[in-house]
């Protein structure tokens, strides 16, 4: 059997402390408090981003959205990011790369995209470190393994704790420890688009030490051409645990290879599966270790810090067209390969190799404050990036079904080194005047330096240095009149620093190839957001829950990617004054008999608050290639009503069967920020996913999964371009007459349908 702990005299007693400040826990009460959120628990709210004994749900002034790890597991979805799109209210998801593995995930209008050159607004921790990577800000969603998840909280606003990118909301990741998740299990599952995976889970603990480990492996070739995905992914956490101390060591391990394909001219939805251009591939391997402990110097002292190592190694190959073969007469058509005087295409092969280190270390004060209760936390932080990017090209030239043959020269295009330098001080206090009332308040000051070096001497126009400084604050009250009713208010700022791709590619008289090329580095201001947010929420029954919330973010000098024409992935960044998201959020979830319901409605509507010129050639309106864009405009990409719905019934003990239903409004392409392209906006669309278990015994069970049941044809998201295959055959044609501008569109996967087993092998010693 499994051997028990006993709680300590002091840990009984801090746990107390913290019972009284909280109210109650699911889990735990045997252990350091500070070890509570890797309970598979979502009651208390982790309020900084190293996992500590954060304060009730009803105490946080935002429309906190979480999940558990075993929620994760019981819908099968792909991964995280699939999970965040189905379940949580405000977000969407745009396959740009057509990948399943490398959305842009947005929340409440702001992204998380691990495409370099994409405005990022959220932060993402995994056990307290932020794992936005140094360079370019991404977040590369195949690099979180999603059974090792214990908890997930999203947190909403400009929430200045959580520190740079925090613009929308931040995002925190809690894995799992032996102590919570002791057992092992495998599992096998298979099917359309060949796709193949294992998994397994091991947890075990003595006395005081733990170990978990978390397996992955896939591979599948993709539901389109030319866009398989490899994934594999080692979690280990070790961990040890006495009456006042807890300390976790944890070591991910990844080497992933993700080949994705390019949005599509609208005249091309008629063959889906097809490529515009290939290959196009990702190579991501990491290296991640994590120190983080926590101790008790009394009952009510909590002190707590991690140190970490992360080292990420990004390999890209990217299939580009010529955009200077356009228009001229013989110029590119016979390519360079049958002694034509220039390639039709160009092969970019870039590398990023990233060292990323620092730690953080905090104080939670417990207790009371003149006779009240308080919660107060101050802590410091520092995240240090190096990064070495290499950039090379080479010559090519298309084949019939739009693959490229390069010649095998690649000349180096850019060798720069960059180095982020990101430091914070934060604190946040919540103080209790009574039971009913609760004021939290928070600030952080944030010192971050970008510097690029061109490495090889010859490009100086490369090199920079930039420091960008602000202290942000934030202040909420929560007013509970009743136990079953909250209501708050709160006001909170962020910001986030341009990155180096943001940097060195913001001159409009030279755009860039993304994300490939630098450039010049001229400057660009800091993104600034202020944020509002009111809402309520309650239970009418012990069993029925709900929520509903306003809010509004202004965006002061954001960041936006300008198309200069030509490839779709072409252009330049620039600030362009003041943007808005300002939305509703409704929710419910609720247990009647054997179902379990939940529902999220989000509307958002996001917009351009300054007059901006912007370049947009393919905009059908545009006047010298310029277009007009006025305050109230819409940013493109974002939907405004979003509609998801999870029910799960219960037929017997061993049978449920479970349903996801999602509804996405229109929304416009990018390229056409004025609203006025001829092409009009990405139509809206419904879908819905299915899954199911059978549990035979206590050891096996079998699992199923349906994406997209009727097989809807849809688009996630749309950039306006110009289209050079309008040859034979959807071949290379690039003469005068034959380039034309579209509208491209990213498709959605047709239906999908996987099986597996489960076998659970039981807990050591059982």
């Amino acid at each position: 059997m499994a051997v028990r702990r006993h709680p300590t005299p002091r840990a009984r007693l801090a746990f107390a402390v913290t019972l009284a400040l909280s109210g109650s826990m699911a889990h735990g009460a045997e252990e350091n408090p500070a070890t509570a959120l890797e309970a598979p628990t979502v009651e208390i709210i982790g309020t900084t981003p190293l996992p500590g004994i954060g304060v009730p749900v009803n105490q946080v002034p935002a429309n906190v959205q979480a999940a558990t790890g075993a929620e994760i597991q019981k819908q099968k979805t792909l991964d995280l990011s699939e999970f965040l799109d189905n379940n949580l209210g405000s977000v969407t998801l745009n396959h740009g790369q057509n990948n399943p593995f490398q959305p842009d995930v947005n929340f409440r209008g702001l992204s998380a995209s691990p495409l370099l050159g994409t405005p990022q607004g959220l932060s993402v921790f995994m056990d307290g470190v932020r794992i936005n990577e140094p360079f370019g800000d991404v977040v590369n969603w195949d690099l979180i393994p999603q059974n090792a998840i214990s908890t997930i909280t999203l947190i909403p606003g400009s929430n200045p704790v959580f520190g740079l990118n925090t613009l929308g909301g931040a995002l925190s990741v809690n894995t799992k420890s032996g102590f919570q998740y002791p057992g092992a299990s495998a599992s096998i599952y298979g099917g359309s688009w060949g796709r193949k995976a294992a998994e397994f889970e091991y947890g075990m603990h003595g006395e005081k030490a733990d170990l978990f480990l978390a397996g992955n492996l896939l591979d599948e070739d993709g539901w389109r051409e030319h866009s398989p995905s490899r994934i594999r992914t080692l979690f280990t956490k070790v961990g040890l645990e006495r009456e006042d101390t807890d300390l976790d060591v944890s070591l991910m391990l990844a080497d992933n290879k993700l080949e994705g394909t390019q949005a599509l001219p609208l005249p091309w939805l008629d063959a889906r599966k097809q490529a515009y251009t290939w290959p196009d591939r990702n190579e991501n391997q990491l290296a991640f270790l994590n120190v983080k402990a926590s101790h008790f110097l009394a009952a009510d002292k909590l002190l707590a810090g991690n140190l970490y190592y992360r080292r990420y190694t990004n390999d890209n190959f990217s299939s580009n067209v010529n955009d200077d073969c356009k228009g001229i007469v013989g110029n590119c058509a016979t390519g360079v390969l049958a002694g034509g005087a220039d390639p039709q295409a160009l092969n970019d092969l870039s590398k990023i190799e990233t060292t990323g280190y620092g730690g953080s270390v905090q104080l939670t004060l417990l207790g009371d404050l003149r006779g009240k209760k308080n919660n107060f936390t101050v802590g410091a932080s520092a995240d240090l990036g190096r990064t070495d990017f290499s950039q090379s090209e080479e010559a090519a030239d298309f084949t019939a079904d739009r693959g490229t043959v390069g010649t095998g020269v690649f000349s180096l295009a850019t060798d720069v080194k960059t180095t982020n330098d990101y430091y914070g001080l934060y604190l946040t206090d919540t103080y209790s005047f009574t039971e009913r009332w609760h004021l939290t308040l928070s600030g952080r000051y944030n010192w971050a330096k970008v510097k690029i070096e061109d490495k090889t001497g010859l490009e100086p126009a490369l090199n920079g240095d930039h420091t960008f400084t602000r202290f942000n604050p934030a202040a909420g009250l929560n007013f509970n009149p009743t136990p079953e009713l909250s209501t708050y208010v709160a006001y909170s700022e962020g910001m986030r620093a341009p990155t180096p791709i943001e940097l060195t590619c913001a001159d409009p008289a030279a755009p860039c190839r993304l994300p490939n090329n630098f450039l010049a580095d001229p400057p660009l201001e800091k993104v600034v957001s202020k944020t509002m947010e009111a809402g309520l929420r309650g239970r009418w029954t012990e069993a029925l829950g709900w929520n509903a919330s306003v809010y509004r973010t202004d965006l002061n000098d954001d960041i936006i990617f300008i198309s200069s024409g030509g490839a779709v992935n072409a252009g330049f960044f620039q600030n362009a004054g003041k943007t808005r998201r300002q939305g509703l959020e409704l929710g419910m979830h609720s247990r009647i008999g054997k179902l379990n319901l939940a529902a999220n409605y989000g509307y958002i509507d996001a917009t351009f608050e300054s007059a901006l010129t912007l370049n947009s050639p393919a905009n059908s309106s545009a006047v010298s290639n310029d277009i007009q864009v006025s305050p109230g405009s819409k940013v493109p990409g974002i939907p405004e009503h979003s509609l998801k719905l999870r029910m799960e019934y219960d037929f017997t003990e061993a049978v449920s069967v479970g349903t996801n239903i999602m509804y996405f409004s229109s929304q416009y392409a990018r390229g056409d920020e004025n609203n006025q392209d001829a092409n009009g906006k990405l139509p809206g669309y419904a879908l819905v996913h299915l899954d199911a278990r059978y549990q035979l015994n206590k050891k096996l069970m079998f699992f199923g999964r349906v994406t997209n049941l009727f097989d809807k044809e849809y688009e996630t998201l749309g950039v306006l371009g110009e289209n050079f295959f309008n040859g034979p055959g959807r071949t290379f044609n690039a003469s005068p007459g034959n380039v034309t501008d579209e509208q491209f569109r990213s498709v959605g996967a047709p239906r999908g349908i996987w099986v597996g087993v489960k076998y659970d092998l039981g807990k050591p010693g059982n």
